[in-house]
């Protein structure tokens, strides 16, 4: 207890890097590998990119993942948090671009090996920023096995996985359509791609016909990829155009002759109902040639600019030149028969920002006929299971409809693929071929295919190692929606066909969360926070309402915010749950203050619960311990930090250290023994959400060894032993949380009635017990209600209802009837003026319909308060 006296106050800022340094120093985040991973716990972490700084989703999946963590750990398992960071070939390789652009040179000067030295240097200059703010939050993560995609061990296991899956056949080269990102200079998968609404010109052109019989009109937002046309698709039922079907249109600008095909692809209400087919720059094109055998004809380079295959006039051009240059020469044909405004939805890169550019390319994918159909049979059997379920049926919709896989990708940084060439020969291995004139595929992998092996590459995968036999298959793995496809699906396809094993039985889903009008936050809109300005005190992003800094609420407070906002749903962020976490720490503080100091350093020899409340209190903290481990085992985090909450700042301080403070400041000895052995089960149970004022609490328990951290059960590395004494704890006693439960019900009875009367809060209010069940309670109820119980006192001058029956309350000076029958009656009078303002507000449809519907439920949730006050008033 050394120094308890003279701390008053939490202090998060000089409690929390200690507390981190004290854990590190004693390895209990590094469990050394025994047994099998049956009986472990571990837990994979979503591999933050290198160079990543934290952010808020990170807090919010590092806050569920650590309460995971430390649950299982405090349980006595021996639990491992595997944590690496990702290469991020695509957004590393753009940050040194851009670093070496703002010094005047590029990747092509360098060349590819000084660029990949450089690439390494930046990675050992920002790389580990990431997890100091990891360790910072309190993420317990093994920092002592951290890994890195691009490791040698792990660049083993990825080119291990790409040969065998080439042998199998499921990996090939082939020229086909690929999303090409013009900003990173490689393709990028279907996954990466998002679409935006965007406004565009929608341009209707005339294609003569052959036969000099007239034109045929198609519509086209993109003029520039006319140069590509190698056909015109009409629906085969338009009755419009059935007699052209099988004739010939003239390409304006460039004279080559288009056959007019039929296709129930088509749709005859866009534009005209006739359709330009360029197989070489729109995916569905490219399927409508492939049906027909048409030529794929490719005008745009991967640079971006006008192929030698277009015209030579345009050749060179940008895209936005070439657009323009064939708008003006089709005006000046007489050929644009007119323009119309369009919106519609278009593919941009998630990666760069830029727009979708669709190119046919020489690529490698991967083939997922046979990969898929094991990873959807064991989500369908429940052996992987979702949480929510409805993520269940969003995972077995995409894996069913899954699509060829491209995974090379058009960088320097990265996982260079295990292929060489030397002419029309071919060789894909582990190391280069024997013998001169071979040339390695300059590509590298899709950064996802190497985080795909993440669960096992991570513990020493391919070799049988203790690692990976103690801790492979984890158990639950934390992520956001975004990245199930992108992410949860491949580690399904590549474990199950690496390990043989399911890599995770648990899939949570978490919620996003959004700013507090509900944007999605974001640094350029002005409204991402920083999870570190709210740990530390920093300023509020500009985009919010309310500007300043943010104090600094400490890691547990935003921890415990976190937990309490996620759900399933997406949620906007709540300031005030960071507080209201703040407040929990405060209260658990000074509530442990008062024990300790209380107590002092008194024998804790076992006792029995002396008093009802002794034995309310630990039937609460059972039913609390019960309710907190089955949210949490049934990923429930808001619930579980809301009854945490609940109990620490209600049951346990509000209510039951108050009953009992006259026994502690009279010393009794067995009440000593029984808030001991309470507080140490409410730290351990608070520990997985609020680890940091847990810990430093707990180093002031009398008999405390070791770290919290570790388990007090004695499981943990460090051999932390238990501080409790033996207290007979029953699981839960009915009898004394129902008389407890009328002691409270009564005190908020006579609480409200003291308030609406206008008795000053330091009264003591003359009354008698008129009411049956406080045998044992009534000097509880008197003294927490602040009421003299006395038999004399003549008639009452009013009843208040409790349970068994009323108090009845006598004259005094503290009481004016009068004033208290007036203050009632304007009370009234206020409530009915609101509650009329309220239902006219809900009865308006505009407000109902044009509201958000947060603030439409908050509105109805206000008038059933204001209704049942004035029931009750």
């Amino acid at each position: 207890m050394s120094g308890l006296q003279d701390r008053t106050r939490y202090d998060p800022a000089e409690v929390e890097p200690r507390i981190v340094a004290r854990w590190l120093r004693a390895g209990i985040f590094h469990p050394e590998p025994a047994g099998d991973a049956a009986e472990n716990y571990s837990i994979a972490i979503p591999l933050p990119n290198v160079t990543g700084v934290l952010h808020m989703g990170h807090a919010l999946n590092d806050s569920i993942q650590d309460c995971l963590i430390r649950f299982h750990r405090m349980r006595g398992q021996r639990t491992k948090w595997i944590l690496g960071t990702d290469h991020a070939g695509i957004a590393t390789q753009t940050q040194v671009v851009r670093a070496l652009a703002e010094v005047g040179t590029s990747r092509e000067a360098l060349g590819r090996e000084a660029f990949i030295e450089r690439v390494w240097r930046w990675r050992e200059d920002y790389g580990g920023q990431i997890i100091e703010q990891l360790k910072r939050l309190g993420a317990s993560c093994d920092y002592e096995t951290e890994r890195f995609t691009l490791d040698d061990a792990y660049a083993r296991a990825v080119q291990h996985v790409f040969v065998a899956l080439y042998e199998k056949g499921y990996i090939y080269r082939d020229r086909y359509m690929v999303n090409w990102d013009p900003g990173s200079r490689s393709a990028i998968s279907d996954l990466e791609v998002e679409d935006e609404e965007v406004t565009d010109t929608l341009y209707y052109i005339d294609y003569p016909l052959a036969s000099g019989s007239g034109a045929i009109t198609v519509a086209t937002v993109r003029p520039e990829t006319m140069l590509a046309d190698t056909a015109i698709a009409v629906h085969p039922e338009d009755d419009r155009y059935r007699r052209l079907v099988g004739e010939t249109a003239v390409l304006p600008l460039v004279g080559r002759k288009l056959k007019i095909i039929a296709d129930e692809y088509v749709k005859p209400e866009f534009g005209t109902g006739a359709l330009k087919i360029t197989p070489g720059h729109d995916p569905n094109d490219f399927e409508i040639g492939a049906r027909h055998g048409l030529a794929q004809v490719s005008v745009i380079g991967e640079d971006g600019a006008i192929t030698d295959e277009a015209p030579e006039r345009f050749r060179g051009l940008t895209v936005e030149q070439a657009r323009d240059a064939v708008v003006a020469e089709l005006r000046e044909q007489g050929l644009i028969a007119r323009t119309d405004e369009y919106v519609h939805e278009v593919p941009f890169s998630q990666r760069s920002g830029e727009r979708i550019e669709p190119l046919i390319s020489l690529q490698w994918f991967m083939r997922m006929d046979d990969l898929a159909p094991p990873a959807i049979d064991v989500v369908r059997s429940d052996r992987v299971r979702f949480w929510p379920q409805s993520y269940t049926r969003v995972y077995l919709n995409w894996m069913e409809n899954i699509r060829p896989w491209c995974i090379s990708r058009q960088l320097w940084w990265g996982h260079r693929i295990p292929v060489w060439y030397r002419g029309e020969e071919l060789h894909v291995g582990m190391s280069p071929p024997d013998g001169e004139g071979w040339e390695r595929d300059p590509d590298v992998l899709d950064t996802w295919f190497s985080s795909g092996l993440f669960p096992f590459a991570a513990l020493g995968w391919p070799q049988e190692t203790p690692q990976l036999r103690a801790f492979y298959p984890t158990d639950a793995l934390v992520t956001g929606r975004e990245i199930v496809f992108l992410w949860v699906a491949r580690m399904i396809m590549l474990g199950l066909e690496f390990t043989g094993e399911i890599p995770f039985t648990d899939v949570y889903v978490h919620s996003i969360i959004h700013a507090p009008d509900g944007r999605r936050m974001s640094k350029s809109l002005g409204t991402g926070v920083d999870p570190l300005a709210l740990i530390e005190g920093g300023p509020r992003p500009s985009g919010f309402a309310e500007g300043g800094e943010f104090p600094p609420y400490g890691a547990d407070a935003v921890r415990w915010g976190m937990l309490a906002m996620s759900s399933s749903q997406d949620v906007n962020f709540s300031e005030e749950r960071i507080a209201q976490g703040q407040q929990l720490t405060n209260k658990l503080w000074n509530a442990s203050r008062l024990i300790l100091l209380g107590v002092g350093a008194q024998a804790r020899a076992a006792a029995m619960p002396a008093t009802v409340e002794d034995r309310w209190i630990l039937s609460r903290l059972h039913r609390a311990r019960t309710e907190v481990a089955s949210r949490i085992e049934r990923f429930d985090f808001s619930h579980a930090a809301l009854a945490l909450y609940d109990f620490v700042y209600g049951e346990l301080c509000d209510w039951y250290l108050e009953l009992v403070k006259p026994r502690l400041r009279a010393g009794e000895g067995e009440l000593a023994a029984t808030l001991l052995h309470v507080l140490t089960e409410t730290l351990s149970l608070a520990h997985p959400i609020i680890p940091f004022v847990t810990e430093e609490i707990y180093s002031h328990v009398p008999g405390a060894e070791g770290l919290l951290a570790a388990g007090i059960d004695g499981a943990g590395a460090d051999g932390a032993g238990s501080a409790d004494a033996a207290v007979a704890v029953p699981a839960a006693d009915e009898a004394a949380e129902a008389s407890l439960g009328r002691v409270i019900e009564a005190v908020q009875a006579l609480r409200a009635w003291r308030n609406a009367a206008g008795v000053k809060a330091g009264a003591t209010m003359p009354a008698r017990l008129a009411a049956q069940g406080y045998e044992d309670t009534g000097e509880h109820l008197a003294r927490l209600a602040r009421l003299h119980f006395s038999e004399d006192g003549g008639e009452p001058v009013t009843l208040v209802p409790v349970p068994g029956g009323a108090v009845e309350i006598l004259a005094s000076e503290h009481l004016d009837l009068e004033a208290s029958e007036r203050k009632r009656a304007a009370r009234r009078a206020e409530l009915e003026r609101e509650i009329e303002r309220s239902e006219r507000k809900l009865a308006n449809p505009g407000f109902v319909s044009k509201a958000p519907a947060a603030v439409v439920a908050a509105e109805r949730a206000k008038l059933a308060r204001l209704r049942a006050e004035l029931e009750a008033s």
